[in-house]
């Protein structure tokens, strides 16, 4: 395994960046994953993230996919040539040791899934703190802390041998420790800078309330919409004045086509007590004003959405309407 470092050199190339007013939000990881479906079958895949923003992929033997206009950093083209071709080392590398270790362990069987999450978070002070993580099958087996391999609570007891074939290549763990302690940060700083118009933008939140039928008898679902935020980072919350409803249901953030996020929480409630509640909104992008919605300003929003589809519909069927009438006298004009 002595290549298992190499996927690192693929988003952390040596360059610096100016931008530590940034660095707390936008951690650098680097994730892989590889699949062994038998002994003559397997598959890689990598991607990388800054922040919530992905910005490379790598399919098995493919070259680097630059997701953003400024995912190259500063490194010029004959470097990122020369780290496609590391990584395609590695992706060989990888798959022998794994295939091998299946040889020495019986007790490991195919199919197999392998998950490797490394990077860095670096903070004012030129202080980093950073992770290289291992998992087989969606388990967490090892980990590199300081200078050396350990296992990680509750891993399987191959694991150890692993663990020490891996401990004794001093190469491969030197080259660790400088890729996490000095390549990382230098790289996150030169993303950083390259996609800082991109990082900065602020997008403000648009929220409106609705209700659907609770599956409890006799009870609401209050719903609360945020759209049209960025960054992702948000958080909504029912309140009864002060107090935050604990029993609010946030949903999954969802993407929007523009590049913006969506998000829904709700509340369920027994109906005839919603008076007094309110939805609560806080973004990085509307300077500490939250946006507050009260049920009582938006328990008619479902008729209000009503509406507009009717205005909607009235207007598309005014709109075929026209059309066909055109049409119509188009063809008897002709016949004329």
């Amino acid at each position: 395994m002595r290549y298992l470092t190499c996927l690192l050199l693929w988003v952390f190339p040596r360059v610096w960046g100016q931008w530590e007013d940034q660095l707390k939000n936008y951690p650098l990881r680097c994730l892989q994953i590889s699949s062994f479906p038998n002994s003559s079958s397997f598959r890689t895949d990598g991607l990388a993230w800054l922040g919530d923003v992905q910005t490379h992929s790598w399919r098995n033997a493919s070259t680097v996919s630059f997701l953003k206009p400024w995912s190259h950093g500063k490194l010029s083209d004959q470097q990122w040539q020369t780290l496609e071709h590391i990584l395609q080392v590695y992706r060989t590398s990888f798959t022998r040791d794994i295939q091998e270790l299946v040889k020495m362990l019986p007790i490991i069987h195919y199919p197999i899934e392998m998950q490797v999450s490394a990077g860095c978070e670096v903070h004012s002070g030129n202080t980093s703190e950073n992770f290289f993580n291992v998992a087989s099958q969606g388990q967490h087996i090892l980990s590199f802390q300081g200078t050396s391999f350990q296992k990680a609570p509750d891993a399987p007891p191959w694991t150890e041998l692993a663990i020490k074939v891996l401990n004794t290549d001093q190469g491969t763990r030197e080259t660790i420790q400088q890729l996490l302690n000095d390549t990382c940060p230098q790289v996150l700083y030169g993303l950083l800078e390259a996609g800082k118009a991109e990082l900065d933008k602020q997008e403000k939140p648009v929220a409106w309330l609705s209700s659907v039928l609770s599956p409890r008898h006799g009870h609401l679902q209050l719903v609360c919409h945020v759209s049209g935020f960025y960054p992702q980072p948000v958080w909504v919350m029912w309140t009864q004045g002060e107090q935050e409803q604990n029993s609010t249901q946030r949903g999954d953030i969802l993407p929007n086509a523009d590049g913006t996020w969506y998000l829904r929480a709700t509340l369920d409630v027994e109906a005839g007590e919603e008076a007094g509640l309110a939805c609560r909104v806080k973004h990085s992008s509307l300077g500490g004003q939250d946006i507050i919605l009260y049920w009582a300003d938006g328990r008619h929003s479902s008729y209000v959405v009503f509406i507009i589809l009717a205005v909607l519909i009235l207007v598309v069927g005014l709109g075929l309407g026209f059309v066909f009438i055109s049409r119509n006298r188009c063809s008897y004009r002709s016949i004329r």
